[in-house]
């Protein structure tokens, strides 16, 4: 598709992880200078080698997003930022919620009075992510759907949300707000389950073993190619209606974990999974059912 960005200067936090090195490749094909931001803390899925073909078209700044007077320096005479960086395993914000309170919250506060001094007319997509609504009251959730997360990572990135609607509304900063779902394809984590389950599934599967599949398999889910969410994040920065909005993504065909894990199984032969009784630490953080509508 016509991606509408050519010839801009782009900041991408979390520019080395999953989406925003997908991004950072798409972007520098159309004349766009690109300065991705990460820390490399191994936990959150930064790596060098997702850039690889294009390290020699992009600025690489190896920065955390709580450095406060680095994001002063690194937000100024950007047109565009795609505010990707985050803490995004449920688990560890129950384990350590005040790192994820610093990167999910204060951080995003942090970006925001930076662009405020320094560039206040810089246009902002910020990720954000389902978890924010919990337990889901109906199905499918849309935007208005009350929000009732289940962790700390679901509050403090309702308090990013609100950071960067609030600085659009009194400062004119133009943000939008994009809430993703399980995102799968090229450069995505697969060391663990830290930014979703599909990244474990297919090491075990790689590794030649068995898929551990929580609970009955019930659960239904929806699932956005990283292609897909790419144009979402395009769009959603291109258009002035998009201004000061959150929107849901989604996919027309969800699919029950056992439903996905059997179709997984498929693409290597003897490959197998079992269901098991959900560990205790993530049962009282699981979600049921969560299926987006994001016909906004």
């Amino acid at each position: 598709m016509s991606i509408g960005i050519s010839n801009k200067k782009i900041l991408i936090t979390g520019g080395l992880g999953f989406i925003g090195s997908n991004l950072a490749c798409r972007l520098v094909k159309h004349g766009n200078t690109i300065t991705v931001v990460d820390s490399l803390i191994p936990e959150y899925g930064g790596n060098l080698r997702n850039i690889y073909d294009i390290q020699d078209k992009i600025t690489v700044s190896l920065s955390d997003v709580r450095d406060v007077a680095a994001i002063n320096n690194l937000i100024k005479g950007h047109d565009y930022l795609f505010n990707l960086a985050g803490q995004t395993s449920h688990l560890d914000s129950m384990l350590d919620p005040i790192t994820d309170l610093d990167i999910n919250a204060k951080a995003q506060l942090s970006i925001l009075e930076a662009c405020r001094k320094n560039n206040p007319d810089i246009r902002i997509v910020f990720a954000s992510t389902r978890q924010i609504y919990g337990k889901p009251k109906y199905l499918p959730v849309d935007e208005k759907h009350p929000r009732h997360p289940v962790d700390v990572n679901g509050i403090n990135k309702i308090a990013g949300e609100q950071y960067h609607i609030l600085y659009q509304e009194v400062n004119g900063i133009a943000s939008s707000v994009l809430r993703l779902t399980n995102t799968y394809g090229p450069r995505m984590r697969i060391k663990d389950a830290r930014q979703t389950f599909l990244g474990i599934w297919i090491r075990n599967l790689l590794e030649g073993k068995t898929i551990q599949v929580f609970g009955d398999g019930k659960q239904r889910r929806d699932y956005n190619y990283i292609e897909d969410v790419l144009d979402a994040l395009l769009i959603t920065a291109t258009k002035e209606e998009a201004v000061g909005k959150v929107y849901n993504l989604g996919a027309p065909n969800p699919l029950s974990l056992e439903d996905t894990a059997k179709i997984m199984c498929l693409e290597i032969e003897g490959s197998d999974y079992q269901m098991i009784a959900f560990p205790e630490d993530r049962k009282v953080i699981d979600v049921g059912d969560f299926i987006c509508d994001y016909s906004a």
